[in-house]
């Protein structure tokens, strides 16, 4: 009987791998008791090999296999994910087409899930972070302490010490005594580690070890929530009464317009009936600023997620969004993408802020979700509602507010009645032929920073490229250097002096020859972030001058560095990419440069005109939030273009108008749904007759829907060469007929002779 019962229990595991499906083993009898959904489980997978995986059901149903292996072991009996956490899974990895271990991998952090072999004994990779307390030995009298103290008379540090002790913990008679942090103690005592260990010895004192959080925790009196303007509240009133029949929102609302604060009262509601809140920004830099206006009103139960924090930290985040004690938990999460995977407990609001945003997709490597569509669902799972903002939606979501799918409600005046910005055309074309141009800057621009500065303002430039110069080329034979490893040009960076590839990381030395004839004229083109820092810095040298691009901002707490120094105005100008341009609040900013619209525009996409539109009113939008009027100097060489002058009236309704007129005539979404399909081969040759036998395959299905296969704009990455089809799924090609297709062409593709080397990427919406 034993021995039939060890079998009776099976367990469907998801691993953390990248092979569809979930993967069968038996219970053993020993851990019946402590096998449960949501657990992790140790077992072997390969001939050696040990994972951690996650229990997502169990069952009586025998597997029709010759071999099954049993689980191993069951270290915690505790679910570290819960079945609304699996089935949200689950539907990732059927839209996104991956596999739910890929899902795990990039959800849950690694430090819960220990691996090894069955030769080595996995280690447990999260630890603990454990400090040193000092406490009383007992709860002395007050008689006893004098007594102790009239001892130390000799003793006068250790005096100190003890002394220290009392005023730190307000020791009083009759009560427990309180342990402090040993550095704490010695800081403020003055005193060294020598007259602790005396009073330890005397026994007054002990030391003990304690475990301690690595989260910082904000403990303040809780500000009360200022008062809406008559626009916000009428615009507040309005969502939750779209929520009464919707369950998603669009709030669509001009820059400094005070949609945080409309935000901030929604939130208090779905604390009040202590539910947790969901707060999403596109990225990293904006939540420096945010964090500190949401723990002024909701205090240490606002917690922070991004791909920053390492990997223990990582956890005790996670236990602590999954903790149902209010006062031990976060009950507001303020995060970044991948914090839709979060184990939230009781989910009452998600809020998507700059819903536009095109960080919000998620591109390598899988899953390659988007975090905006991913969080509606996340927020249906839960029954809860979800609010989308912005200041220019995207095409998508203002197409399900108009067809009713999604509530609108709309905020068109400034908060103070402030006016939106001044802007101005700089004609950069005439500029140069006139000869008017200072290295990259128009007339006008300069006037304007020379303003500001002259009033004490600030100025911030956006440049949607980093690095001094996007290449260097032989003004001889035209050669330019090309990365080893992809098919791109090698960006000159003056700071470390090397030249780098922004698709692989390869860095080179800085030619001094040209490497095709040898010729000493080699010249930069182009410009960069860091070159503008350089050329502004001659062109005012008093001013004080700052960059935010991801090559100053690599440290983990850079971005808070540079917005604080911004903030406190002790830089005068900013040099940033699109990383300025979302959602920063800065009391002094006055003017902003954009200083190549062009290069935007005439991106090879079909969405560059809404990514141009999005980022130029964005960046607008930084520009006098307070008192004064700003002005915005859009340098161009064509004012004329249909998109800058959009922008100029802040028109967001003649973009849209636009953009649906010309996506329904040639098929693009949000009329059509698109699937990108990437194949990668280090052959060419290969690559090529492996991504035409897919493309007639699919072709057979999908005829004049499918396109491709072609070589991307940029074909080769880190030595692979790469091929793309794109399939467009409409209302006769199903979106789930369209995946269903799809993968049977993969997997017959996968089993063709020679098809070993070929990777396939399937990006489903790739936005």
């Amino acid at each position: 009987m034993k021995a039939a019962f060890m079998h009776e229990l099976y367990a469907d595991i998801i691993l953390p791998v990248a092979v569809r499906g979930r993967f069968t083993y038996a219970v053993p009898a020993k851990l019946a008791s402590v096998a449960a959904v949501g657990v992790r489980a140790m077992v072997q997978f390969g001939s050696k090999r040990l994972y951690s995986g996650i229990i997502a059901g169990l069952h009586d149903d025998k597997p029709e296999l010759e071999k099954i292996r049993e689980i191993v072991d069951i270290s915690d009996p505790v679910p570290v994910v819960d079945k609304t956490q699996l089935s949200f899974w689950r539907w990732l990895a059927d839209y996104y087409m991956c596999t739910e271990g890929e899902i795990m991998n990039a959800a849950v952090p690694a430090a819960l899930f220990p691996e090894g072999s069955t030769l080595i004994p996995p280690v447990q990779r999260y630890k603990p972070r454990e400090e040193t307390f000092i406490e009383l030995t007992n709860p002395f009298s007050e008689k006893d302490l004098n007594s102790l103290l009239d001892g130390l008379g000799k003793a006068p540090a250790q005096a100190q010490v003890l002394n220290t002790l009392l005023s730190l913990t307000a020791y009083e008679e009759g009560s427990d005594p309180a342990a402090v942090p040993k550095s704490l103690l010695l800081k403020e005592s003055d005193s060294t580690p020598g007259a602790i260990s005396a009073l330890e010895k005397k026994g007054i004192i002990r030391q003990l070890s304690l475990s301690v959080g690595r989260l910082k925790s904000y403990e303040s009196k809780a500000e009360s929530l200022r008062r809406l303007s008559i626009s916000q509240d009428t615009a507040f009133i309005s969502v939750k009464k779209h929520f009464e029949t919707k369950d998603t929102v669009l709030l669509h609302g001009v820059t400094s317009s005070g949609k945080t604060e409309i935000y901030i009262h929604l939130i208090e509601e779905q604390m009040k009936k202590g539910k947790q809140v969901l707060y999403m920004l596109p990225e990293i830099a904006l939540t420096t600023q945010i964090i500190l206006r949401l723990q002024k009103h909701f205090g240490s139960v606002t917690g922070v997620y991004h791909s920053r924090f390492n990997e223990q930290e990582k956890v005790e985040i996670w236990r602590r969004v999954a903790e149902k004690d209010p006062s031990r938990g976060y009950r507001l999460i303020l995060g970044v993408r991948s914090s839709i995977f979060l184990p939230f407990t009781d989910l009452g609001l998600v809020i998507v802020d700059e819903e536009h945003d095109g960080s919000y997709k998620q591109q390598d490597p899988a899953p390659r979700y988007h975090a905006r569509d991913s969080a509606i669902v996340l927020a249906g799972l839960h029954g809860s509602k979800t609010l989308l903002g912005s200041a220019s939606p995207s095409i998508e979501s203002y197409s399900n507010a108009v067809a009713g799918k999604y509530g609108l409600v709309k905020l068109t005046q400034r908060y103070g009645m402030i006016n939106l910005p001044h802007i101005i055309l700089a004609n950069s074309r005439e500029a140069y032929r006139k000869k008017l141009m200072v290295s990259h800057f128009t007339p006008e621009l300069l006037n304007a920073i020379d303003g500001a500065l002259g009033r004490n303002e600030q100025v911030m430039l956006f440049r949607n490229r980093r690095g001094f110069s996007p290449y260097i080329q032989c003004s001889e034979c035209g050669w330019i250097p090309v990365c080893a490893n992809c098919a791109v040009n090698l960006t000159y960076h003056k700071n470390p002096g090397r030249m780098v590839c922004h698709y692989c990381g390869y860095t080179s030395p800085i030619p001094t020859r040209c490497g095709n004839c040898g010729s000493t004229g080699l010249s930069t083109r182009g410009f960069g972030t860091e070159k503008i820092e350089d050329e502004i810095k001659i062109v005012f040298p008093g001013a004080r001058v700052g960059r935010m691009d991801q090559d100053t901002t690599r440290g983990k707490n850079a971005f808070a560095r540079l917005i604080k120094a911004f903030e406190e105005h002790q830089l005068d100008i900013l040099i940033g990419t699109q990383m300025i341009s979302k959602g920063l609040d800065f009391e002094n900013l006055t003017v902003v440069g954009i200083l190549d619209a062009d290069s935007m525009l005439n991106f090879p996409d079909f969405r560059a005109h809404e990514r141009s539109f999005q980022l130029m009113e964005q960046v607008s939008g930084r520009a006098g939030r307070r008192k004064k009027q700003g002005r915005v100097i859009i340098q161009t060489a064509d004012p004329s273009n249909r998109i800058i002058r959009l922008v100029l009236n802040h028109d967001y309704e003649g973009l849209y108008k636009m953009q649906a007129a010309d996506r329904q005539a040639f098929g693009y979404p949000p009329f059509l749904r698109m699937i990108k399909i990437s194949l990668k081969h280090k052959d060419r040759s290969l690559l090529n007759t492996l991504a035409d036998k897919l493309g007639d395959e699919l072709r057979s299905y999908f005829g004049n829907r499918m396109l491709g296969p072609e070589y991307p704009v940029v074909s080769q990455i880190q030595t692979y060469y790469i091929k793309t089809i794109i399939i467009k799924a409409g209302k006769e090609k199903p979106l789930s007929k369209a995946k269903e297709k799809i993968r049977e062409a993969i997997t017959g593709l996968e089993k063709e002779k020679g098809s070993g080397g070929i990777r396939i990427a399937v990006d489903v919406d790739p936005f």
